[in-house]
Order: C-alpha cells, then structure tokens, then sequence
C-alpha cells in the first residue's frame, strides 16, 4: 500500500474542540491520519464552518422544509406549548427521533453528491450515544465494501456494563440498527480492546472485522498559558478533568483525600484537589466536600479544553476515576492527555478496566474507586516522592506514548488496508 495515493472519506459528527471530549479524541485521530501523508476530505455535521490546517473539510448543512425536519420542530413546538415531552413515546415506536432522521438524512443527502473524492477506506466517527454518521452511511451500500464503523462506546445503552443501567425508548431498532451496522460495514473500529471484546459479544462480526485504535495523543498548543487563580503550581495538585456522571461519582476520592490530610495534617499547607467538570448529580455532595474541606477546589461546569490540558501539564498527578463497576471497558478520552503529560496518573476504576489493562498488572498507583484506604494510601506515596524529589514525579512510560501515537495508527491501518 502506498499510503501517499491513499484517500480517507471521514465523515464525522463534529470537529468542535470544545464541545465534548469525543470530539477532542476524534479530531486527534483526524490529525494524526493527516501527518500519516494520507489524503483526507472531512464531511462533519458541527453545523458551523470550521477548517482544519490542511484538510479539506466540509460542513453539512441541516435539511429543511422535508417533512422529518417539519415533524421534528412541531414536537418542538408542542412540547413547549404543553410542558409534554413527546419523544420517548415516538422513539418507542420509531426507534430514534424525527431530529436523527432528519440529522442522518442531511448527513447522506450530502455524501450522495460526493463525486470528485474517489475514497480507498470510508470512516465514520461519533459522539456520545449519537451514530448519526453510521446511520448515514449504512444507507448508501456503494462504500459499504471500503467502510470503517468506528464504535466509541457501548451501543445502544443496555449494552452498557452496570451501573449503566438505562434502557432507551426504541432500542429494539437501536440494536437491530447496530446488528446492520455490524454486518455491512468491512472494518471497525474500537478504542479499546475490552471494548471490542464486550461489544462482540452482542455482534459477533464485530470480533472478525474490529481492530483497535486507541485514542490518539496528537499535538496541541495551548494559546492561554496563565494559571487561574484557583491554581498554584508551586503545590501538590491532584486534577481530576472530567465530567462525573450519575454512576461516576467521586465519594471514594473525597473521602480518600480527606482521610490522608486527616493522617498527615502538616500536607494541608500545600496539597490541593482539584475537580473540574460538569457534576450535576453530585452537586450536594460537591458543595459539602469544598465547604468542609478549603483544600478541594470544585469547579462545577464547562471547563475549555485549552485550560484543561494546560493545567494537565503542570498538576503533580492526573486523576482517571471510573464507576463502580466489575468491568469498565471504556478509554477514556483523557487518557492520551494523561499519558502525554508525564505526570502520575492515578487510576481509580474496576480490576478489569482498559486503563488497568494498559497502565499494567504491577501499576503502582490503581485502587478501586470506592477503597478509601487504598486511594489515601496512593495519594501518601505520590506526596512523599513530591515532598522528596519533585523531578522525579514522573509517568515514563514510552510505551504508552508509542501506543497512542501515529506510528502504532500506521501499522493498524496499513494492516488492515494492505491490499488496497
């Protein structure tokens, strides 16, 4: 395969950085597929101009005046004239919304006219529970032979491990979609191993066709290098960046660091936790753990991805907390962050987790996420390695540095291509 002649049709659902953290993982793998060399034309459906250096991208407009896009805003409509919500009751029988056929069909519409790009691997990337880019493609069987159906977390939701435990309206359709989506497309994808393993467990082609490509690290100048005012480099700053959902919950951590200032009182002078993210289910154990403890620092909301990972940067240790689970089998979308910042991370989640699997069995620095010995327990050895030898503080592990970046994408893709 000669990757200067190969062309990649993406089509995504949005390169906003800002607006999610998949969107961050997606617009890594769009980045690091482009300094491959390979040749690259970005359909995505953010629904605003946005260019990429390099790459021609493309912007989706909305379909208007058909009648899902008509039925869409009359739901609307009635809903805010009434205070119902009528769509779990259509997506029980229809099985998605009159907003994601019409999204999906808008995404289709504007493949259909894609004449010029003669595409050697087809890639479709998602956000959230949202495949509005698979949906689309799905339905036009002339690239089904060059598709890659890149799946970044369980799908649909009561295929999630528990906690996880939601059944979505119409999720007869969402899985028979999926089964399709399984069966018509020639490769996928997934970030992580267990992922692929847990999701062929419901799709078995899914184990024949799936390869794995990791979150990428990819290059990232921060453009705002000023530390809020929350933050003083100078202190011991565990950061957990992330948004806690309702079966994430950070309990275990809080208590954990409050029992080791409560074992080493003399660490309050210059130990800090920082929680920055959206928290909306723990908001009353947030404000309890901040107003008890002038330690924790809690921002509860939106946070920008260029002061995230600028303080990702420069905190003693980066926090990667999961659920309280017997399996999590997503990575999450830090972890490359995480990785590229050489800082401890210190990995809170379930035995079998992707991140326990990468971070390796002799991992110093793992406990599960409610085990608040344990947690003070690590958080006492990151303190002292800092109070000793700040230098020394360090992640080093090269070998998760060349997993996640574009060398490792190139074998993969050259693997799977290679008689393109």
């Amino acid at each position: 395969m000669n990757k200067e002649k190969l062309n990649i049709l993406i089509v995504v659902e949005s390169i906003d950085i800002n607006d999610s953290s998949a969107t961050k993982g997606r617009l890594a793998l769009i980045n690091n597929l482009y300094a491959l060399g390979f040749k690259l034309k970005v359909y995505h459906y953010t629904q605003k101009d946005i260019d990429l250096p390099g790459i021609q991208c493309i912007s989706i407009p909305e379909r208007k005046g058909n009648l899902f896009y008509l039925l869409s805003r009359l739901e609307r409509l009635f809903t805010r004239w009434t205070g119902i919500n009528l769509n779990p009751l259509l997506e029980g029988y229809f099985g998605f919304s009159f907003t994601f056929f019409n999204d999906a069909s808008s995404v289709a519409k504007a493949l259909k006219k894609e004449t010029a790009f003669e595409p050697d691997l087809v890639l479709t990337l998602s956000k959230g529970a949202s495949f509005r880019s698979h949906y689309a493609v799905l339905k036009l069987p002339k690239w089904h032979s060059k598709w890659m159906a890149y799946v970044h977390d369980p799908y649909p939701f009561h295929f999630y491990p528990r906690p996880y435990n939601w059944i979505q309206p119409g999720y007869k359709q969402k899985e028979q979609f999926f089964k399709e989506v399984s069966e018509k497309a020639t490769y996928s994808a997934f970030p992580s191993l267990l992922l692929q393993e847990w999701m062929g467990c419901y799709f078995p082609e899914f184990l024949k066709t799936g390869v794995v490509i990791p979150h990428q690290n990819s290059k990232y100048e921060v453009h705002n290098k000023v530390f809020p005012a929350y933050f003083d480099p100078t202190k011991f700053n565990l950061l957990h960046a992330g948004n806690l959902m309702k079966p994430r919950s950070p309990k275990g951590l809080i208590k954990g660091f409050n029992l080791f200032l409560k074992q080493h009182p003399e660490a309050k002078k210059n130990a800090s936790l920082l929680l920055l993210g959206n928290a909306s289910y723990h908001t009353q154990l947030l404000e309890s753990a901040q107003k008890n403890c002038p330690e924790i620092y809690i921002h509860n909301g939106n946070v920008a991805f260029d002061a995230v990972y600028h303080l990702q940067q420069h905190v003693s240790v980066n926090i990667i907390l999961e659920s309280k689970s017997e399996i999590s089998p997503f990575l999450p979308g830090k972890f490359p962050h995480c990785v590229a910042a050489n800082k401890p991370i210190l990995a809170l989640g379930p035995y079998y987790s992707e991140t326990k699997r990468l971070l390796g069995n002799d991992y110093p620095y793992w406990a599960e996420a409610d085990d608040v010995e344990n947690i003070a327990k690590k958080i006492e050895t990151l303190y002292n390695i800092w109070l000793n030898d700040k230098d020394n503080l360090k992640l080093g592990r090269e070998d998760l540095l060349q997993y996640l970046g574009i060398e490792h994408l190139k074998r993969v893709i050259e693997n799977v291509l290679e008689n393109v």
